[in-house]
């Protein structure tokens, strides 16, 4: 007697999210990397200022974690796009699966990725901070302090970006999967409009402007309505541009 087996999807995306988790260990490994690096360069300052008088001078120095959100955004897409690579894709074959499921466990690690990516970037600010402590030689020290409601908008606000960030890599992978002349048009695109708005003295990019979307928003709330709405936009395209991809023999 035969017995058939009818597994979810659910179940079936539970179990590719689990083996990523194990497999995807050095997205992991280079995010510790980057953060290293990003407080390394914070810690040259992002500005200052002095001046005084005959009788005394004083300079000013200002840090921030930017360099180090900077690096994980950097890292958040990157990543992103070497989990569409055909070597990772092929890794859901060791499943009985489908494309649905493999997008969901990829957005599944990714979101979770990012989470990671918000709490460590909060412990590596206080590490800066430390650093710079430990480091100045400074009779004057000014923190600007922060609530616990700041500090919980701020954390979900990290993970928000580096979530956006994964969606647009995520695109921007399966486009050059799709088609590798994407790995010079897109580019070309980014530096050109750049270029151009240099060339015509503008102020503003296509990309800025689209930036300053998210930027300028000061509601947390609508804040995560506009992520949301474009992530899930960016994961759809790229869900619906792998439907033409080659399916391995």
């Amino acid at each position: 007697m035969m017995y058939l087996t009818k597994v979810s999807l659910w179940d079936v995306v539970k179990k590719q999210f689990r083996f990523k988790l194990k497999s995807y260990r050095g997205v992991f490994t280079s995010l510790m990397m980057l953060q290293i690096i990003g407080i390394l360069f914070s810690l040259g300052g992002e500005g200052g200022s002095g001046g005084g008088s005959e009788t005394f001078s004083y300079d000013t120095n200002y840090y921030s974690g930017n360099f180090i959100l900077a690096f994980m955004m950097i890292w958040a897409f990157i990543s992103a796009i070497v989990v569409t690579t055909q070597a990772y894709r092929y890794d859901d074959y060791s499943f009985v699966a489908n494309r649905l499921s493999s997008h969901i466990s990829n957005i599944l690690f990714l979101g979770w990725a990012s989470i990671i990516g918000g709490v460590t970037f909060l412990l590596a600010s206080q590490s800066l901070k430390l650093a710079i402590l430990f480091q100045q030689n400074r009779e004057f020290i000014e923190s600007q302090p922060m609530t616990v409601l700041q500090m919980g908008e701020g954390l979900g606000a990290t993970i928000l970006y580096l979530f956006l960030f994964t969606a647009l890599g995520y695109l921007v992978g399966m486009l050059v999967q799709r088609n590798r002349i994407f790995m010079i048009i897109l580019p070309a695109l980014l530096f050109g409009s750049i270029f151009m708005n240099v060339l015509l003295e503008s102020e503003s990019t296509l990309v800025i402007d689209i930036g300053q979307i998210f930027v300028r928003e000061t509601s947390f709330v609508l804040f995560l309505i506009k992520v949301l709405l474009a992530s899930s936009l960016l994961y759809g395209v790229a869900a619906w541009i792998s439907n033409s991809l080659e399916v391995r023999k």
